[in-house]
């Protein structure tokens, strides 16, 4: 099974932060949270989660700056962020839009409004959680029915390959550190060696090439892995 994706909560008020994680865990999401701004950043970086739901008024760092420091940094600029504000106001809309978040929620809000706009985001920050089917040069990953193809041969892949699969075709390019697959991949409550890591790369690599063509898995020294 593909891993669940991860949404980060950045708020302050308890009551509202339990109801965000019980709707998001019943909707099959992995859930951290923050009560503050500065919080929210570190956890943004070290989480690398798939979206973030941010509140504008928060401690030590309003969301506001707490969303600018994000889209500012190569490492977290591709997360989606979903703003949450009691300021209703268009000019407030706009100022948090151009800030650089992805969609903008005024307080207070319908749950099943937020969770329509929270799945959207992740059916496209992860396609594969929702069926779809996805393709890096001559490999196609069919999420649904669990197979992959290269140049039309069929590759067969354990599950925990097809999940590391999973993982680099949905962000060609994007390199992964060994900590971040095994989080993605593993999850978070398995403590696995990094050195695991290398070996289903291996494994990955493997199967990939079987029929001939390019390797398209690229080690990146003294980091990670990335796909192409």
């Amino acid at each position: 099974m593909v891993n669940k994706p991860t949404v980060l909560v950045v708020e302050d008020e308890p009551s509202q932060r339990e109801i965000l994680m019980y709707n998001l865990e019943a909707d099959g999401c992995i859930v951290i949270t923050a009560d503050n701004g500065d919080d929210a950043v570190l956890l943004a970086e070290e989480e690398q989660p798939d979206l973030i739901i941010l509140d504008w008024m928060l401690p030590k760092m309003s969301g506001i700056e707490v969303c600018r420091q994000i889209k500012r940094r190569a490492t977290t600029r591709d997360i989606a962020v979903i703003m949450l504000s009691a300021r209703s106001e268009e000019v407030d809309k706009i100022r948090g839009l151009e800030t650089g978040a992805d969609d903008y929620v005024s307080k207070p809000y319908s749950v099943p409004e937020l969770m329509a706009r929270v799945r959207a985001r992740l059916r496209r920050a992860r396609p594969s959680t929702v069926g779809a089917e996805l393709s890096f040069g001559d490999i196609v990953l069919d999420a649904t029915s669990h197979k992959v193809t290269r140049a039309g041969q069929p590759i067969h892949l354990g599950p925990t390959e097809f999940r590391l699969l999973s993982t680099l075709i949905e962000h060609p390019g994007r390199v992964w550190s060994r900590d971040q697959l095994l989080d993605r991949v593993w999850g978070r409550d398995v403590f696995v060696d990094t050195r695991t890591v290398d070996v289903h790369i291996g494994r990955l690599r493997k199967s990939l090439c079987q029929n001939g063509g390019e390797d398209p898995l690229r080690t990146v020294r003294g980091t990670g892995y990335s796909l192409g």
